[in-house]
């Protein structure tokens, strides 16, 4: 059965004329660690790039799975690396946390239990929600001792669970218990990526490990609000009023971006400057294809050229 899907899913075509694509959407979501930058380099022509998508009137969005900034961080991380993006075009898993809790008119009178870093607690926070947890968790310890049974807040009404470099075994109990014990605790995951880029000399592992810990102890799955979930495309799409059809998805990641932007009915380019090589691409147990795949998002400005 596998084996005929994947015959009949069209492979993914190189890049030839990047007028084309360019001319037939209105709006680039871009995916930033490994398209826009990777860790705490900008990759080659992005500047360029971006400026001459812009000068043609298209709507630039960049949407990262990564949790633990906000979109106020994001956007001095822009700014750092000298690309001009405005906060309203940075739309990151901390705030898609927020902004599903909005969506589903979460009571302002229960609290969030939080593990993950502190770009989830201040989209919380200026979504208007009360929390707990996040870093100030990081150094906490049980103490096994017998008969020791551990307190939790009744009135955490979501557990929401994201990368976190100081996760512990307090953080998957206290989680654990919330989800368990609390009726009608939701569970949301910003992510479940399986690995994550700390450092350019390997791959570590990814919020979904984190998830991956609480589906384990509470036998629950949660619901995801970053790619490839359809959420933040849907918010996206209602947001700045864009038909999907006239949307292209540039990301690295097959699992994530690419699969995000088919979910939405996007169109989809595939970059090979961050974690997807070409081999993996077409590797017959890939059954993800873009329409389209490049080396870097500078080559709209080759390609371009050469099709003048």
């Amino acid at each position: 059965m596998e084996t005929n899907s994947f015959t009949t899913k069209a492979s993914a075509q190189p890049l030839k004329n990047a007028d084309e694509l360019i001319d037939s959407v209105e709006t680039f979501i871009f995916d930033c660690d490994g398209v826009i930058w990777k860790g705490d380099k900008l990759i080659d022509g992005v500047p360029e790039t971006l400026d001459m998508l812009r000068s043609k009137g298209k709507r630039l969005v960049f949407v990262t799975n990564n949790s633990t900034k906000s979109r106020k961080q994001y956007g001095k991380k822009f700014e750092t690396l000298g690309l001009n993006v405005s906060e309203e075009e940075i739309f990151a898993s901390s705030f898609a946390a927020a902004a599903y809790l909005k969506s589903i008119n979460f009571p302002t009178d229960k609290k969030v239990y939080v593990i993950g870093e502190d770009g989830i607690l201040k989209e919380l926070e200026l979504a208007g929600f009360q929390y707990l947890g996040g870093p100030d968790d990081g150094g906490k310890k049980i103490e096994l001792k017998p008969g020791f049974l551990m307190e939790h807040d009744k009135d955490v009404g979501a557990v929401v669970v994201g990368f976190d470099r100081h996760f512990n075994y307090y953080k998957v109990q206290y989680g654990t218990l919330c989800i368990r014990e609390n009726l009608g605790c939701l569970f949301i995951a910003t992510n479940r990526d399986a690995v994550t880029h700390l450092t350019d000399a390997q791959e570590w592992a990814g919020g979904g490990s984190m998830v991956g810990a609480i589906c384990g102890s509470t036998q629950r799955e949660p619901h995801v609000v970053g790619k490839p979930s359809t959420f933040m495309m849907d918010y996206l799409a209602d947001k700045f009023g864009i038909l999907k059809s006239q949307i292209c998805m540039v990301g690295d990641r097959l699992d994530t971006d690419i699969l995000f932007g088919q979910n939405g009915g996007c169109k989809t380019l595939l970059v090979l400057s961050g974690v997807t090589s070409l081999s993996m691409l077409q590797s017959p147990n890939n059954s993800i294809q873009p329409d389209f795949y490049t080396n870097k998002i500078s080559d709209f400005l080759s390609l371009k050229a050469a099709t003048v």
